[in-house]
């Protein structure tokens, strides 16, 4: 059980045309979550905005779960740092596993195709749909929307962003939906029945930001939020818009955030 603790997610990546496991993993991670594959060894780029004391303390618990000495390798830097260029570059790697950017993806694929032309998988975003059916029960579908969309502040790569909601409880769900992020808990995440805290960064904050001014601009209906809650740091009230467009950035961009 504590070899789970501190693992995310477990994924395996086993080679059936040569029945054998994948010997030498790279991952460049996201300040999403970070990841643990079933092979022999790896090493893990931890985004330039996470806290160096974290993740070095994931490899720290890794050691005191009984993880051998070797298999998981810890590189600090930010993007493509000259790190990350030369372990993806390396011809002794034998999978390359990247959560970022489409800029980064283009620059890690690029250094694939010069070297040992690798395995590489790319999770570069994306604009996950949450539909609602004529059929729901609304309450447990308001519920599981925000638990898909407002998670780790919205700050995740597979987060329900747009919901789609049948027109016969359109109006219900929207009414529900606004109560619930009303009484959302913002403020300190280490503080028990917080749900939700910062967000990473002022660059990050502040693209939110801009992206709610968009939609204001294009006529969607503000139900709730849409303002920096309290005066410090990057926290952002949970936001709720009805009435958009399939055309709005914020319909088509991966906004990253509680919106």
């Amino acid at each position: 059980m504590k070899a789970l603790m501190f693992v995310l997610y477990i994924v395996c990546y086993i080679s059936f045309i040569n029945e054998s496991w994948i010997c030498t993993v790279l991952l460049l991670i996201s300040f999403g979550f970070p990841l643990l594959m079933a092979v022999q060894s790896m090493f893990m780029q931890m985004h330039g905005l996470l806290p160096t004391d974290r993740c070095l303390k994931l490899g720290i618990q890794a050691k005191e779960a009984g993880l051998p000495p070797g298999v998981l390798n810890i590189v600090s830097g930010y993007g493509p740092s000259a790190a990350a260029a030369a372990l993806a570059s390396h011809m002794d790697d034998d999978k390359l596993a990247l959560t970022g950017s489409t800029n980064t993806g283009q620059i890690v694929l690029g250094l694939d195709v010069k070297s040992n032309l690798k395995p590489v998988t790319l999770e570069l975003g994306g604009k996950s749909p949450f539909i609602v059916c004529e059929d729901a029960h609304v309450d447990e579908a308001v519920d599981l929307a925000h638990d898909a969309l407002f998670f780790n502040q919205g700050q995740c790569c597979c987060a329900g962003s747009r919901t789609f909601v049948h027109e016969r409880v359109y109006d219900e769900f929207v009414e529900k939906a606004k109560a619930r992020a009303l009484k959302r808990v913002v403020g300190d995440p280490l503080r028990k029945g917080v749900e939700q805290g910062p967000q990473v960064d002022s660059e990050q904050f502040d693209k939110i930001f801009k992206y709610i001014g968009s939609v204001v601009d294009g006529g969607a209906t503000l139900e709730t939020g849409g303002q920096r809650f309290g005066s410090i740091e990057y926290y952002i009230q949970p936001t709720v818009f009805s009435n958009v467009q399939d055309d709005m950035l914020i319909a088509t961009d991966e906004i990253f955030g509680p919106v």
